[in-house]
């Protein structure tokens, strides 16, 4: 039998043992309540399962690298595959990515929020480990209003899809339940997700940005902002 998730309105008990922490995004109360715990526990450095425009991602301080080295366990993924970023807003970009040319400004202008991850030479004054990363950051600004509200308490988080390797992408917080379990310290539940469809990631260190995933947004619409794209072989 797996976990039980965590009755609404069940008194908070951080050294419970067996609970699950589930909190309802569509019901005020529990809205603010899931928000101030989430925050609370990414700043102790613990996991949380969020709702995104895409998927559900599990995310964790991005600057805190005994918090990503959990998220990475908590997936069985190595750190050959780093950790994705996710901002509450693009002036954050600045702060993080390094030497952005004028089309990947374009782009950020033209499809954030929404469906395109950047991938970037990383601000090398930063200290974090986000896995074998090569100098670079993959970043994205979500449109989802409950993703949004975390991060701009939180700031900047590292977020990969909320499911184990190997395993389908959760579409909604129980299948992320069932995958992760009490590796999580708080689910967020923003209802079923819709199709999942993952973000376009574009690579934006060189002179000519490259499609090295297309996803939610198509290379024809990219193209309109940046005619020179190039597609990955």
């Amino acid at each position: 039998m797996g976990p039980r998730p965590k009755q609404a309105g069940a008194q908070e008990d951080e050294d419970a043992v067996g609970w699950i922490r589930r909190y309802d995004m569509s019901v005020a109360i529990e809205r603010t309540t899931g928000l101030e715990f989430a925050e609370s526990a990414i700043s102790r450095g613990q996991l949380v399962v969020l709702p995104t425009d895409t998927v559900y991602g599990l995310g964790c301080d991005a600057f805190t690298p005994d918090a990503v080295a959990a998220l990475l366990e908590a997936k069985g993924r190595g750190r050959d595959l780093p950790v994705p970023v996710l901002v509450a807003n693009p002036r954050v970009l600045d702060g993080i990515a390094a030497n952005l040319s004028d089309v990947a400004r374009r782009l950020v202008e033209g499809f954030w929020p929404g469906g395109l991850t950047l991938v970037a030479r990383v601000q090398p004054s930063l200290q974090w480990d986000l896995g074998e990363t090569g100098g670079t950051v993959a970043v994205r600004m979500p449109l989802h209003p409950v993703a949004l509200e975390l991060l701009a308490r939180t700031g900047p988080l590292a977020v990969s899809s909320a499911n184990t390797s190997g395993s389908p992408p959760a579409t909604d917080v129980d299948a992320a339940i069932e995958m992760l379990g009490e590796s999580v310290a708080a689910y967020l539940d923003g209802g079923p997700s819709g199709a999942p469809v993952p973000s376009t990631i574009v690579d934006v260190t060189g002179e000519v940005p490259r499609v090295l995933r297309e996803g939610d947004v198509s290379v024809e619409t990219l193209r309109e902002v940046a005619a020179d794209l190039e597609v990955a072989s």
